[in-house]
């Protein structure tokens, strides 16, 4: 039995969405709750800061490898697999995150978190594109990221209303509830085709042995960078910004990642009906990168002696501007066969995610040592956006593209 392809609202984009929700709700909790739990645990206001950067660290590490076994796995036992797998992974570690005492039981556990968190995007993604009509599916998997990233504005308000230990709990919850639903999802026909063929499924080094092939997935890869910069350094350290601004208003880092993922998930949405208008995924990309270009100018210009309010409409236009992560995601799906195209679409955001801890915040973390924290800010930001708009201009097109093929 399968889905109707002409359907852009099918049960497996639903159960995508509200996987992805929990998905962000999950991976930004952090972010949002990263005073409040380290004042906590009895840290100083200077480890609220560099601990909350470890810990950052350790979650995106985990989101790094989990991208990676469940991308090959997703490929080799199915996308259903992956989905009750990973929301499996992250909701006891959701859970078990509500009980740390220590900060390196803290990283322990978000790294165990991202290692489940990793599977839920990348799978969801694929499933929607090989039940989705080419036509629709950029609308699809932008409905998918669109809802789902309402999760962080959800987790932002359970923080308000609740003990930072009991927004884990929720989180928790919430994934355990959501296997109830993923019951009723059907496997991609593609995959079961794949199954059936003498071909490699499934194998990492596809994407190495290859030069070509290797080139569409870094540049897939080097997309996302702006995203990740944005949330991972300007939103979540928007607090530590503002007093190097001198903005003595105290700045909520919670509220600035809330207003940021309202905006991302409008984005998200939009982007899809842009990318169906310009009938290109490349052209809808040169658009948001511009509108995130221009509130980072904003970002680091005009909030001197500004006001908390200020830079939150700042974060919410960057994070409209970034709002482009279903497309370049669904670009990365589209680039490759079937037999790969899940450990590709998995791997890439993670791979996105990893180069936090890997690049960004390293780059980001020696450039505000030989400069100060402002200035490291600002050409940090010239060098992450340079680096994705060159990775635009390399990137094929891939509207309308059949994915009914395979990678030899």
């Amino acid at each position: 039995m399968t889905q109707p392809k002409n359907a852009v609202f099918n049960i497996a984009v639903i159960v995508a969405a509200l996987g992805y929700f929990v998905d962000i709700y999950d991976l930004l909790l952090f972010g949002i709750i990263r005073i409040e739990s380290l004042k906590d645990l009895g840290l100083n206001e200077a480890a609220l800061l560099t601990d909350g950067e470890t810990i950052l660290q350790w979650q995106m590490w985990g989101l790094l490898l989990g991208g990676i076994i469940w991308g090959v796995m997703g490929d080799k036992k199915g996308r259903i697999s992956v989905l009750f797998g990973s929301i499996i992974l992250y909701s006891i570690a959701n859970i078990a995150n509500g009980f740390v005492q220590t900060v390196d039981q803290y990283k322990c556990i978000r790294f165990i978190a991202g290692l489940g968190l990793a599977g839920e995007l990348g799978a969801g993604i694929t499933l929607v594109s090989e039940l989705t009509s080419k036509e629709k599916r950029g609308i699809a998997t932008s409905m998918v990221a669109g809802l789902g990233l309402t999760g962080a504005v959800v987790a932002f308000f359970v923080k308000e209303n609740f003990h930072w230990r009991t927004c884990y709990f929720i989180g928790g919850g919430l994934g355990l509830l959501l296997l109830l639903l993923r019951i009723s999802v059907f496997e991609s026909g593609m995959f079961h085709e794949v199954k059936k063929m003498n071909v490699k499924r499934g194998n990492l080094l596809m994407f190495f042995s290859n030069a070509e092939r290797f080139k569409k997935y870094l540049i897939a890869i080097l997309i996302g960078l702006p995203t990740w910069f944005v949330i991972g350094v300007l939103v979540t350290f928007s607090s530590e910004f503002g007093k190097h601004m001198g903005i003595t208003e105290k700045i909520d880092p919670g509220k600035s990642i809330m207003f940021a993922y309202v905006a991302i998930s409008l984005g998200d949405i939009i982007i899809g009906f842009v990318s169906q208008w310009f009938k290109s995924r490349k052209k809808a990309l040169y658009v948001f990168y511009a509108i995130t270009a221009f509130f980072m100018i904003l970002y680091f210009t005009i909030q001197w002696n500004g006001s908390a309010s200020q830079m939150y409409w700042i974060c919410a236009g960057l994070g409209f501007g970034t709002g482009f992560w279903a497309i370049f995601v669904t670009m990365g799906a589209e680039q490759f066969g079937t037999n790969i195209r899940a450990t590709a679409a998995t791997t890439i955001p993670n791979m996105i995610r990893g180069m936090l801890a890997i690049f960004i915040l390293p780059l980001f973390q020696g450039l505000r040592n030989v400069t100060d924290f402002y200035t490291g800010g600002w050409i940090s930001a010239i060098i992450i956006m340079a680096i994705g708009t060159a990775a635009i201009i390399l990137t094929k097109e891939t509207f309308g593209k059949d994915l009914n093929y395979v990678e030899e």
